[in-house]
């Protein structure tokens, strides 16, 4: 596991938190660092079953890419605070159904940058752009966005666990519509977030605050909100376990599989 007294790569501050890091232990994973892993142990004392939470959050992106490549016939990808590459990456399951497909990932956090390009270094058809997704414009101007996606065909636009870390103040809602705005008819957005409809999630998203300093997670409705006048596919936005499960689903949904929900929708 990475430490704080490893050289950290360049750019990245190891004295404080980072949303990506703490994400990466949640996971499992071994790139972060002390300061993150400790924000983490802050988190599990509210809700034990986070790493489910997160394990439900990767097992949807992997249903809602191969939806995406598989049904709606999308072959470009944009995903917006994509984090750190972990286990079944966007561009690994939307390429094992379309070896053409091509894929952005879009983080702020250098220490993204650093592994990402690191894991795609012979994988012409993705690539890791940091830049803030807060700013729609930039992104969408990136030479790297601009060189692998085509903004004449279908996108897959993917905010994907993140909007809970964008307050009101930021106007998430004008930022999934300024990406939207930006793609032809037959895209796509995909996203999932904390949910405050249910009440183990208030103790939750005040310890993010606390800890990481973001956090808002946003009823169903405001949820349905970001999807605007888009077409939802069904089974429109659900918790995460609900959304085109693998098998049925023959149980109460517990905790963890309602903390979080998810839905896509299409540009008509």
């Amino acid at each position: 596991m990475a430490d704080q007294n490893r050289p950290a790569s360049v750019g990245v501050d190891t004295s404080k938190p980072s949303i990506a890091r703490a994400y990466d232990v949640v996971l499992g994973g071994k790139d972060n660092f002390a300061i993150d892993r400790a924000v983490v142990g802050e988190m599990l004392k509210i809700v034990p079953q986070l790493p489910e939470v997160a394990a439900y959050n990767r097992q949807i992106l992997s249903r809602g890419v191969r939806y995406l490549v598989e049904e709606a016939g999308i072959r470009q990808f944009m995903d917006l605070g994509s984090g750190l590459p972990t286990r079944e990456n966007t561009h690994q399951v939307a390429q094992r159904s379309a070896p053409e497909a091509r894929v952005v990932y879009v983080d702020n956090d250098p220490i993204v940058l650093a592994h990402g390009r690191a894991l795609l270094v012979e994988n012409e058809n993705t690539t890791v752009v940091t830049a803030d997704l807060r700013d729609p414009q930039a992104v969408l101007a990136d030479p790297e966005v601009q060189r692998l996606i085509d903004f004449s065909q279908p996108v897959g636009v993917l905010l994907v666990g993140i909007l809970h870390h964008l307050h009101d103040s930021e106007d998430p809602q004008g930022v999934a519509r300024a990406y939207m705005d930006a793609v032809p008819s037959g895209s796509h957005l995909f996203m999932t977030s904390f949910c405050a409809s249910f009440p183990e999630a208030a103790e939750l998203e005040e310890t993010y605050l606390s800890v990481l300093g973001t956090g808002r997670f946003r009823t169903l409705p405001e949820l349905q909100g970001f999807f605007g006048d888009l077409e939802m596919i069904e089974p429109g936005l659900v918790s995460l376990p609900e959304w085109r499960p693998e098998a049925p689903i023959a149980h109460d949904l517990s905790v963890a599989e309602r903390l979080m929900a998810g839905g896509i929708a299409r540009k008509r």
